[in-house]
C-alpha cells in the first residue's frame, strides 16, 4: 500500500503543477494515466463500475465523480481531483481541490475548511476509535464555519479493493459505530458544500452536483491505522506543517517513512 500511496502522492503534486487556467480536464486525465503507468502502477478508477477515466474531475458545483471533458479550466474555478493507483493488487486513493488562478475569498475559505476537516478527522484516528468520532470531527469543523457536509457519499476501507468496509461517513456522533483496528487502512474524504448538503446526479449517471448549485470541495487521504496515523498518500513536496502544528496532530507520512524515520514526522 505504501508503494501505491507513493504513486498517488507524486501524482497529486504533478496535477497541482499542471492544473492551471487553459488546460482541460480530459488532458489532465490523459496525463494522469500516463504518469501512473510510468510509475509501474495501474489506475485504480479506470474500469471499476464501468468508469472510463483515470481521474474524477469535479469543477465548482460538482461534488464528486465529475467526468473529464474538453472544457478549459478558467481563472476562478475550483476543481476536485479524485484518483487512485494499484501496485501489486493493493489500492491507494486520494483527492485534492485545486484553486485555478485567482479564486474568490468565499471559494478559498471553502477549500481551506474542507482540507482542515480532513486533518481534523485524521487526528482522530487511532486503534479502537469508532467511526462516528471521525465523522463528528469533520462535521463539527465544517458546520462551525457555516458549511454543510455531503451525506450520500462517504469514506471507506481500502486495501485489496478500492471500496471496502467499513463505510466512514463525514458526519455522526462521537463514540458510535464500528471500531477501527490496528493495521486497517481507511480512506477519509470529506466533501463539503458552501450551501446545503443536498446533491443530485446528472443525466450522465456519474456526475454529482450540489442541489442548490453552490460550490463544493473535496479532500482525501489513505491512512494506515496505527498509534500514529500514517498517511500513505502524502503529497510529494507538500508541507503539511501548517495543519499538523495548528491542530497539534500526531501523524506520519511522506519520504521519511520510507527511510525508516517515521518518528521524525510525528508531532504533539
Amino acid at each position: 500500500m505504501r508503494e501505491a500511496g507513493r504513486v498517488v502522492g507524486k501524482l497529486l503534486a504533478f496535477l497541482r503543477r499542471i492544473g492551471k487556467p487553459g488546460i482541460n480536464t480530459k488532458d489532465l486525465d490523459e496525463a494522469a494515466e500516463q504518469f501512473i503507468l510510468e510509475q509501474g502502477a495501474r489506475p485504480a478508477f479506470k474500469g471499476i463500475y464501468g468508469y472510463k477515466y483515470t481521474i474524477c474531475a469535479s469543477e465548482n458545483e460538482k461534488v464528486v465523480h465529475g467526468l473529464p471533458n474538453r472544457r478549459k479550466l478558467q481563472d476562478g474555478d475550483i476543481i476536485g481531483l479524485d484518483l487512485g493507483a494499484i501496485v501489486d493488487g493493493i489500492y491507494a486513493d486520494a483527492a485534492i481541490t485545486l484553486e485555478i488562478g485567482q479564486i474568490s475569498n468565499a471559494a478559498k475559505e471553502l477549500v481551506r475548511v474542507t482540507e482542515e476537516s480532513l486533518w481534523k478527522a485524521i487526528g482522530a484516528i487511532s486503534p479502537g476509535v469508532r467511526i462516528g468520532t471521525i465523522g463528528h470531527a469533520v462535521q463539527h469543523h465544517a458546520e462551525s464555519h457555516g458549511f454543510s457536509v455531503v451525506r450520500e457519499f462517504v469514506g471507506h476501507g481500502i486495501g485489496d479493493g478500492l471500496h471496502l468496509p467499513p463505510q466512514i461517513p463525514n458526519f455522526g456522533d462521537a463514540d458510535t459505530g464500528v471500531e477501527l483496528m490496528r493495521g486497517m487502512a481507511v480512506a477519509i474524504e470529506p466533501m463539503i458544500n458552501a450551501g446545503g448538503h443536498q446533491t443530485r446526479t446528472l443525466e450522465d449517471k456519474w456526475t454529482v452536483v450540489t442541489a442548490d448549485k453552490s460550490l463544493s470541495a473535496h479532500f482525501e487521504h489513505t491512512i494506515l491505522v496505527t498509534d500514529v496515523p500514517e498517511i500513505v498518500t502524502w503529497e510529494g513536496g507538500r508541507d503539511y506543517a501548517e495543519f499538523i502544528d495548528r491542530f497539534k496532530l500526531r501523524v506520519a507520512g511522506g519520504d521519511l517513512v520510507a527511510k525508516g524515520k517515521l518518528t521524525e514526522t510525528a508531532h504533539g
